[in-house]
């Protein structure tokens, strides 16, 4: 029972666990974990419509929350401005890419809460594209087409600041803006291009012309310095030659003296390494040997516990597994039969008690009902036991017809020669005799050790007229 109780509360702690577990939501780095319904109030004291996340976790109320993801990721939207009016009129089409997100500010996650939430890609890619036509628009009207062109850094800035003041009301970001070519209807872009194109040309040319000028002049100079670097180096070459000569005289004497001395040392050092490599050889090879046998000793001692750990995990562990679950087995079967004992006991216990108090309430009854009639037979006893006999009186006399009732006789023949007693035929003495054979009441009573009553005996004929009246009654 201790065991049972122990695992229902396991139980229910752990599905409580689990629940809690499930209602605890965390948000990833590329979304927005969106928390509606009852959210409490903003910093401005008003109730919040959507408490906003990005990063952490956080905990979903049951019932009084629910929760949503908004999503990062980038969105590219393309936006192709045709006919778009300058401030000089004149038409141009802008072909741009615009790069947008959902926004990580807190103002603005609220805004795209608010919003967003719920919609589809396509959906916001469709309001934003909305939104940035109509700001490109606007900020082509202000500029000229020179500035459109020449200063994309202006174009984009400002397509930018108003664009993305738009789009932080839906809680939409700007994150880049590309804008590929410019054309207009009237040729003016090209013009200035052509213009512009020429005017590189014309200085390119102007240019090379100058460099090659430079070029000649520089060239007859360099000519001179080069003949006057030969003359000179021509001299010095051969002063330096002769120097070299007599300093790679001497400096090749030197160089043998020194490699002779070299050489001898070299040998000696060699023959003193050898002799230091060979004894440290021999030293490293003994202690190898040694951390060999060690880690030898180190891995068997490391493989007989391990031996040990899987005997015991294979032997040790089932047994005192299967120890333990017979010895619940056995108290439970125990426990078992203790109570299907227990319970034929009470059962048996029941029964009998149940007839106790039926056999003791039928001689309580008879006993109250034999006491009342003794009371009313003034206290006598004997005739209080006559009483209950004349009661049951036809039921004897019942009960002695009855033995010969069921006697079948087909046929009696009577050989009568005349020779009875007493004026008794034999036909008389015939059935004198089978009621003869049912045993009188008084005999009955005589077996049961009682008396027949007096009035019950009868009295002798001993007069001769009380003779004469049952011959009569015979008759």
């Amino acid at each position: 029972m201790d065991i049972t109780l122990l695992l229902i509360i396991v139980a229910v702690l752990f599905v409580t666990f689990a629940a809690i577990l499930k209602r605890y939501k965390r948000c990833p780095s590329d979304k927005i974990l969106v928390i509606y319904g009852k959210t409490g109030k903003n910093k401005s004291g008003s109730i919040s419509s959507a408490r906003c996340i990005h990063g952490g976790a956080a905990f979903i109320w049951p019932v009084f929350q629910d929760y949503a993801f908004l999503d990062l990721k980038p969105i590219s939207i393309e936006c192709n401005l045709t006919n778009a009016l300058s401030k000089q009129n004149i038409r141009v089409d802008v072909p741009c890419r615009f790069t947008v997100g959902i926004s990580t500010e807190a103002d603005s996650m609220t805004n795209a809460a608010e919003r967003l939430l719920g919609l589809s890609t396509d959906s916001i890619q469709n309001i934003a594209t909305d939104i940035l036509f109509g700001q490109l628009r606007l900020v082509i009207a202000t500029m000229d087409i020179e500035e459109i062109n020449a200063d994309r850094d202006k174009f984009l800035a400002a397509v930018s600041q108003n664009v993305e003041a738009e789009l932080r009301k839906i809680g939409l970001k700007l994150i880049n803006v590309n804008v590929t070519d410019i054309r207009d209807e009237s040729g003016y872009i090209e013009a200035l291009g052509k213009e512009a194109a020429a005017k590189a040309i014309n200085d390119a040319k102007k240019s090379v012309a100058e460099q090659n000028r430079y070029g000649e002049i520089g060239k007859a100079e360099a000519d001179r310095d080069k003949d006057i670097r030969i003359a000179e180096t021509q001299r010095d070459t051969r002063i330096k030659t002769a120097a070299a000569n007599a300093l790679a005289v001497q400096g090749e004497n030197t160089s043998k003296i020194e490699i002779a001395n070299s050489d001898a040392t070299r040998r000696e050092k060699e023959a003193e390494a050898a002799r230091i490599a060979v004894a440290a050889e021999k030293v490293q090879a003994a202690k190898a040997l040694q951390e060999a046998y060690q880690s030898e000793r180190d891995a068997e001692l490391a493989r007989a516990e391990r031996e040990k750990a899987t005997q015991q995990a294979n032997i040790v562990v089932p047994a005192q597994i299967d120890k333990e679950r017979l010895i619940i087995e056995a108290e439970a079967e125990a426990e078992k039969l203790r109570r299907t004992a227990k319970g034929e006991a009470d059962a048996i216990f029941a029964k009998m008690e149940a007839q106790a108090r039926g056999t003791l309430e039928i001689l309580t009854k008879q006993a109250d009902g034999f006491a009342q009639l003794v009371n009313a037979a003034e206290g006598d006893a004997q005739k209080a036991v006559l009483m209950m006999i004349s009661d049951r009186l036809p039921e004897l006399v019942k009960t002695q017809v009855e033995a010969v009732k069921g006697i079948k006789i087909d046929k009696v023949t009577v050989w009568d020669g005349n020779g009875g007693k007493d004026g008794k035929t034999s036909t008389a003495n015939f059935i004198s005799g089978l009621m003869g054979s049912v045993p009188p009441l008084q005999d009955l009573f005589k077996m049961a050790g009682m008396s027949l009553p007096e009035y019950m005996k009868g009295k002798d004929v001993e007069k001769p007229e009380d003779q004469e009246a049952v011959k009569k009654e015979g008759k």
